[in-house]
């Protein structure tokens, strides 16, 4: 029989209204999810553990980096096959990602939530659940990393976003596209990820920011980071990796100072690159930034939490944002 361990984090698949207070907050535990569910193959166990219970919107780099540990950790037991991860979209992105970075089993991680509160009648947290039970206990996704099930569709961690705030179909791929998809019974794989390359680790740093540029940026934001005591900044430049004369300042006082910066794209899709001159991502570049591929901002802070935390020297983090981004 295979098991399959559910870790609950709270987020809108566990939310209710709250009359007292007149909002909506994470009040359902993960046993609760679990009972509501039918149709899972009677072969398959599924074993619930509460590491939270709240919005994904509270929840911090420690809190991401602890839930990956533990997900490795339950992974490390023979019996158990796959973990399921319920957590609020908000940052399920992040998260995932986290556990993709720092996971060593290749067994499967699938983080999965809802749109919709627990208490609706059109409630999608149900259906999600239970397709990303059978995607943990499915042999043929050893090897895949963290993935995010939603909506009958599942991604990749490294390459999925949340695309809607409220839609059901809200987490996509954009140019790299889904793994598969899971069709009533039937799960059905298109690709395969790339490589992982986890990153071992005890620690990651918390003081990772991320700055996104607009026209006419100044160096304000990158002086109150180092003066905050930052560890790691990311810049989400102008298309191809280009910033402002002011951000290029901050830059060049980032890169002095000792702090890496990672350079990504506020673009939705495509990666950086230091082609342009006269004040463009070359002149990025040779201030001292790294170029982080196609990786979005979000993601590519992660990654430097991950590895500023693990202690990796600045030739060590261009070969490993080399690996990772693409």
């Amino acid at each position: 029989m295979a098991k399959v361990v559910v870790i609950c984090t709270g987020g809108t698949i566990a939310s209710r209204r709250d009359a007292v207070h007149g909002d909506i907050r994470a009040v359902a535990n993960g046993a609760e999810l679990v009972a509501e569910l039918s149709g899972l193959p009677d072969d398959l166990e599924v074993e619930v553990v509460q590491l939270f219970n709240v919005g994904s919107y509270a929840l911090g780099l420690p809190e991401a980096f602890a839930l990956a540990r533990r997900a490795d950790e339950e992974l490390q037991r023979p019996d158990v096959a796959g973990v399921v991860v319920t957590h609020g979209t908000d940052t399920m992105e992040e998260s995932a990602f986290m556990a993709d970075l720092l996971v060593a089993s290749d067994k499967p991680v699938v983080f999965t939530g809802a749109q919709r509160l627990a208490t609706e009648d059109d409630r999608d947290g149900p259906r999600n659940l239970s397709a990303a039970i059978r995607l943990a206990a499915d042999p043929r996704l050893r090897g895949f990393g963290a993935m995010i099930a939603f909506d009958e569709e599942f991604h990749a961690a490294r390459d999925v976003t949340k695309t809607h705030t409220s839609r059901v179909g809200t987490f996509q791929s954009a140019e790299h596209g889904k793994l598969g998809d899971v069709d009533a019974a039937r799960i059905v794989i298109y690709r395969t990820p790339r490589a992982r390359c986890p990153i071992p680790t005890t620690r990651i740093e918390s003081a990772v920011e991320l700055i996104k540029v607009s026209m006419g940026s100044s160096a304000t934001f990158f002086r109150a980071a180092l003066a905050d005591g930052a560890r790691g900044l990311v810049v989400e430049a102008f298309g191809r990796g280009n910033v402002p004369p002011g951000a290029l300042e901050g830059i060049r006082l980032c890169a002095e100072a000792g702090v890496p910066v990672l350079v990504t794209s506020r673009c939705p899709q495509g990666r950086v690159q230091p082609i342009y001159g006269n004040g463009g991502g070359k002149d990025v570049a040779a201030a001292g930034a790294i170029f982080a591929g196609d990786l979005s901002g979000i993601k590519a802070r992660i990654l430097l939490s991950v590895l500023v935390g693990a202690g990796t020297s600045r030739e060590d983090i261009i070969a490993a944002v080399g690996r990772v981004a693409d």
